[in-house]
């Protein structure tokens, strides 16, 4: 019997003697790639001249606040320009960067790493853009990259490729004008055209087409050669601005920027910014870092407005980094509306900005005729006015409006105001004894007694209130959001149509017909013409907020609205829910938001409230803010308030978040924001685990 045949299967790979498995080869490869990588890097050759780069790099560390210098090969001589962007190794990642300057020297004692590559040689970071940047960073105690995300849009390549904009002929000087009604109007344009620096603070008129009105001043500066920054609060005034531009100086002159553009229809229109083909901008808050070439006007429009804030780090406010602006520039800043805060108040009591406000005569002849009324509203005789739950004034001047064939405006508060406290009296806002914050109901029970009243500014509660203006003991809730619906303002006006503006839809305009429309504050559409009549229902809801701007909020929002109305020569009435005696009320009858902003101003100066005071705001867990007040080293008038807790508390009475206030004179207000980039930097540098909010100059105090 013949042996069976035996076959030998061939030996495996890691049989082998010195083979090695794929993976192994994978890594000997990698291993090999980077080797030849660096021996690559370590034969660059530097660039002849300037071969040092000072970088900005993008990582959102306080403590790396600062530029790091990278070699800059032959290679990338000619693309790396100042203001490009650049990806450069940093801490074994690579990161994106921009180059600020190039130098020949540097204080780094060692080897410097070169730079990877350059992402585009598009100078996006001029000169001015980096310090206007650096500047709003050290106001605000942030950082530089911070600043830079907010001024320099995400870059698009294909945009980028485009051919430039052909850049647009200066247009002609305008017809000014219509600025005679106002003081210091005339003078104002003459030393725009001029090329003078004359920063001013603008008191429209009622009915004030200020869109022209503010085309008018860009186009007289635009007609030197100069460029215009106009800023506005939200879409819709936008687009009556840019429309009123557009009209007078030409759509190439012109380019509107908002963050709610696509990616690449919003780089398109900032490069034309910054290659100088355009002069004037308009925009929304995203506008304000816009880098027009030689900068003669920047202009914001309605400053009281809290769109102006922008709610990313370090929270920058427009009308602040404008005045930055026209300060470094030698230009004019120019704020502007129907109503005055504070802050503008400031501006022209320490001399820095002019008033322009109207003429008596021209006030009298355009302002609509205001009637007060108190809380309680009179009830009308017939049943159409109960079931509407208006007084009798208000259905008066209504039903007058509509016979005459024009709208009315029905302006209701929005829903969702905190609750605060008032005296049961006089309802006079509470507020604390000690650093005159509002008072708020602390909630939960104390071996089942009810907790008393707080603070909510430094936490210490008030155990024995007594009010301020008439000696009451007895606080009450200020209860907020009557409701105000359609279905009843239609069963009170029956057959005329309703019409709602609010946050689900918002109408820009309506036209000059009977009708009535209902809206929230800041949703009022435009009526052709003018409306006949605007109803400012339940006062209380606005003046009762818990919060240091209420009246100054209110006015703002009801002077916007009555600005709409027709002049009493034609009819025009505006009825407004709350008690003659308020000065706010007084300030909207007699037309005279000035007096009411002086009056806000010396309160606030007496209180140690902002703008006299500048305020930081700390929040985060218990641990985290308390770990940041025990290390800032504050100034000498340094002052903390708080910290209060925030949200829901538990059984125990705690919460997992608190807030706490720190304060200082306005003159050491620098010193501050320094304190603060400080001690944020200690903290980046521990690598603490606790997120933390710390915000300069907040809108919310409470």
């Amino acid at each position: 019997m013949p042996e069976p045949v035996r076959v030998q299967s061939e030996p495996r790979r890691s049989q082998v003697p010195g083979s090695k498995v794929p993976g192994s080869q994978v890594k000997a490869k990698i291993k090999k790639a980077k080797s030849a990588a660096a021996e690559r890097r370590g034969q660059q050759q530097a660039a002849a001249e300037n071969s040092v780069a000072r970088v900005v790099v993008d990582i959102p560390l306080t403590h790396l606040d600062r530029t790091f210098d990278y070699r800059i090969p032959e290679n990338l001589d000619e693309a790396a320009v100042v203001g490009c962007r650049i990806r450069v190794r940093f801490a074994g990642q690579l990161v994106d960067g921009y180059i600020l300057e190039r130098a020949n020297t540097t204080e780094h004692q060692g080897k410097l790493a070169f730079i990877e590559r350059v992402t585009s040689s598009e100078p996006v970071l001029t000169p001015a853009l980096a310090t206007l940047c650096r500047a709003v960073a050290d106001r605000y105690g942030g950082t530089l990259v911070d600043v830079l995300r907010l001024a320099i849009p995400p870059r698009h390549g294909k945009a980028e490729s485009e051919p430039p904009r052909d850049v647009a002929a200066a247009p002609p000087a305008p017809d000014t004008s219509a600025w005679v009604r106002y003081q210091n109007g005339p003078a104002f344009l003459e030393a725009l055209a001029a090329e003078r620096p004359a920063n001013a603070v603008w008191q429209a008129l009622p009915g004030e087409d200020w869109p022209r009105r503010l085309a008018e001043a860009a186009a007289a500066v635009a007609a030197t050669g100069r460029g215009a920054v106009l800023v506005v609060p939200d879409h819709r005034d936008l687009t009556r601005l840019h429309e009123a531009c557009v009209e007078l100086m030409g759509a190439e002159a012109v380019v509107s920027l908002i963050a709610g553009l696509g990616p690449a229809e919003r780089y398109r229109r900032w490069l034309a910014v910054v290659r100088g083909a355009v002069q004037v901008v308009v925009g929304t808050r995203a506008a304000m870092f816009a880098p027009v070439a030689d900068p003669g006007l920047f202009v914001v429009w309605d400053d009281g407005d809290d769109l102006h804030l922008d709610p990313h780090a370090p929270y920058p406010h427009v009308r602040d980094v404008l005045m930055l602006r026209a300060h470094a520039d030698k230009g004019t800043l120019l704020a502007g509306g129907f109503a005055r805060t504070a802050e503008a108040q400031l501006l022209i009591e320490s001399g820095w900005a002019r008033p322009i406000v109207g003429e008596r005569a021209e006030l009298r002849a355009s302002a609509p005729r205001v009637t007060p009324v108190g809380e309680d509203f009179d009830v009308a005789r017939d049943e159409a006015a109960k079931a509407a739950r208006l007084p009798s004034v208000a259905f008066e001047a209504a039903r007058q409006s509509l016979a005459n064939g024009a709208p009315v405006l029905v302006q209701v508060p929005r829903r969702g105001y905190v609750p605060g406290l008032a005296c049961g009296n006089c309802r006079t806002p509470a507020h604390c004894r000690r650093c005159a914050g509002p008072l708020a109901l602390a909630g939960g029970t104390d071996e089942g007694v009810p907790r008393p009243p707080g603070c909510r500014w430094c936490g210490v509660p008030d155990t024995n209130f007594r009010c301020a203006a008439c000696g009451s003991v007895r606080l009450r809730a200020v209860i907020v959001g009557a409701k105000r619906t359609a279905e009843e303002l239609g069963r009170a006006f029956p057959g005329v149509p309703v019409r709602t503006s609010g946050a689900t839809e918002v109408l820009a305009s309506v036209p000059g017909k009977p009708a009535l429309v209902v809206c929230t504050p800041g949703a009022e559409p435009v009526a052709v013409g003018g409306y006949g009549a605007a109803l400012l229902l339940d006062g209380w809801a606005l003046l009762g907020r818990q919060d240091l701007r209420a009246g100054e909020e209110t006015l703002r929002r009801w002077m916007t609205a009555a600005a709409m109305v027709r002049p009493a020569g034609a009819g025009g009435r505006v009825i407004v829910g709350a008690e003659a005696g308020l000065s706010v009320v007084q300030a909207l009858v007699r037309w005279d938001p000035g007096w009411h902003a002086a009056t806000e101003l010396a309160e606030r100066n007496e209180l140690g409230f902002p703008p006299a005071m500048r305020m930081a705001s700390i929040e985060g867990t218990p641990e985290a803010v308390a770990a940041v007040l025990n290390d800032l080293a504050l100034p000498d008038s340094g002052e903390v308030l708080g910290p209060v807790q925030l949200g829901e508390v538990d059984e125990d009475g705690r919460s997992d978040r608190e807030r706490a206030l720190v304060r200082v004179v306005r003159g050491e207000g620098k010193a501050l924001a320094s304190a603060i980039h400080a001690a944020s930097a200690r903290r980046d540098m521990r690598k603490e685990p606790e997120p933390i909010r710390i915000q300069l100059d907040p809108l919310d105090l409470i």
